[in-house]
């Protein structure tokens, strides 16, 4: 095992490490009202299923990032999974259908989200191992244990600490904004003006998503409000 080699493995490691923190975030947020049992199936087999997308996709990487406007409409709809993020209801007790239905809600946004997020890992990964294959699954097997254990750790602060869903969901928002402005069209586009966009668009989506979760979940506090307050007179009459 020559130097050259040890450092490549290294680079992964580093790489890995470094650009695991995100898709972390994403699965402690859509596993964190799960009861403890489903959330650790959540991040396991969310985790599995995202990780068997990158696989899928490591080697075509580069060709779908050329595609046009594609980055950028993962962009959005990352924008669309922080707000859903958000609003997530907790499950209840009472079916166990409910749960499980929860559970593979929370999977799917995991794998989706995952997938969206993950190019510049794969591609990170597939360049630090110069062709070698054992490198390459090495560096995608290795995601696997460090974003479980991150996810989990993550989702356990969450439980303990709201307001760090609402960083969580700034996180997502941020990595909206850098795709958008990373999408090789609108790249081409802003060019003149990248220096000052590619701090200042992640910024307006991360606040923007946090403003428009916080309207949203007002709005449907004021709606079960009322609900609760036009049921107080009926049952008063019974």
């Amino acid at each position: 095992m020559g130097l050259e080699f040890i450092l490549r493995w290294l680079s992964i490691v580093v790489i890995d490490l470094t650009l695991g923190g995100d898709n972390a975030v994403v699965i402690a947020l859509a596993v964190r009202k799960l009861p403890p049992k489903q959330q650790k199936l959540g991040i396991l087999w969310g985790t599995v299923g995202a990780v068997v997308l990158r696989v899928s996709v490591t080697f075509v990487a580069a060709k779908i990032l050329s595609i046009p406007f594609l980055q950028a409409a993962g962009g959005l709809l990352l924008i669309y999974i922080a707000l859903k993020l958000l609003r997530q209801e907790a499950p209840t007790d009472e079916s166990n259908v409910k749960i499980s239905a929860n559970l593979f809600e929370a999977i799917k946004i995991i794998v989706i989200a995952d997938f969206i997020m993950s190019t510049d890992n794969v591609l990170a990964v597939a360049a630090a191992s110069h062709g070698s294959l054992f490198l390459l699954l090495f560096g995608l097997g290795l995601s696997i244990p460090i974003i479980m254990a991150g996810a989990a750790f993550i989702a356990m602060l969450m439980g303990r600490y709201p307001w760090l869903v609402q960083l969580g969901a700034g996180i997502l928002g941020w990595v909206s904004g850098e795709m958008l402005v990373k999408d090789p069209i609108i790249h081409s586009r802003i060019a003149p003006y990248y220096s000052v966009l590619k701090w200042a668009t992640p910024v307006l989506v991360a606040v923007g998503v946090l403003v428009v979760g916080w309207l949203l979940n007002r709005r449907t506090a004021a709606k079960e409000a009322a609900t609760e307050e036009a049921a107080v007179p009926e049952q008063e009459v019974v």
